[in-house]
């Protein structure tokens, strides 16, 4: 088992795309989510992997993944995910001594961009460069299964206006200046 620690925040403009060291095309579906955990499955080009990830304890949580067979990954998109497929460019990042990724999705979601960043600790200490905004992590507006949510009975576009408004807000979130956000193009 490997604990996941991770932290997602807004991105307030584009200073992250001098530190790309790698991109990625993604394609995940979920197959299946309770209170406990939830299961899915992601492509990347010509490898796929089945991800199982447990209830989050704070910012923590477990994470069991496995490579699968690319040819077992696309019937599983096809006849066993629920609703809608999350397509998206992960961008990795290398910037004040960490890895970031960058998510910037694409179809119904086009123009929604976060930046995640795992760490070892959950308390470890790390540098925030310019181009990272307000903190996401425990905003459920902000999971990835909320967007397949809204991508299922939303709007035709979701967009970072979209999941500032969205019904799931029950933590009492406040909206974020939506000036500052800024999909970058690439």
């Amino acid at each position: 088992m490997r604990l996941e620690i991770e932290r997602k925040f807004l991105v307030t403009g584009d200073g992250w795309s001098r530190h790309i060291v790698s991109r990625h095309i993604l394609r995940d579906g979920l197959i299946s989510q309770t209170d406990r955990g939830k299961v899915r499955v992601r492509i990347d080009a010509e490898r796929a992997w089945l991800t199982v990830k447990g209830a989050r304890s704070g910012i923590a949580r477990a994470e069991y993944e496995y490579e699968i067979p690319l040819e077992d990954a696309e019937e599983m998109l096809r006849n066993v995910c629920r609703g809608q497929l999350i397509e998206k460019t992960r961008f990795c990042v290398l910037d004040a001594g960490h890895l970031w990724t960058i998510d910037r999705f694409h179809g119904r979601l086009e123009g929604v961009v976060w930046a995640e960043i795992e760490l070892q600790a959950a308390d470890e200490v790390f540098e925030r460069p310019d181009w990272v905004g307000e903190e996401v992590t425990a905003d459920p507006r902000f999971r990835q299964t909320n967007l397949l949510d809204l991508c299922a009975s939303g709007p035709l576009s979701i967009t970072m206006e979209t999941l500032f408004s969205a019904a799931s807000d029950t933590a009492g979130h406040s909206a974020a200046p939506l000036g500052v956000l800024h999909a970058a193009k690439f």
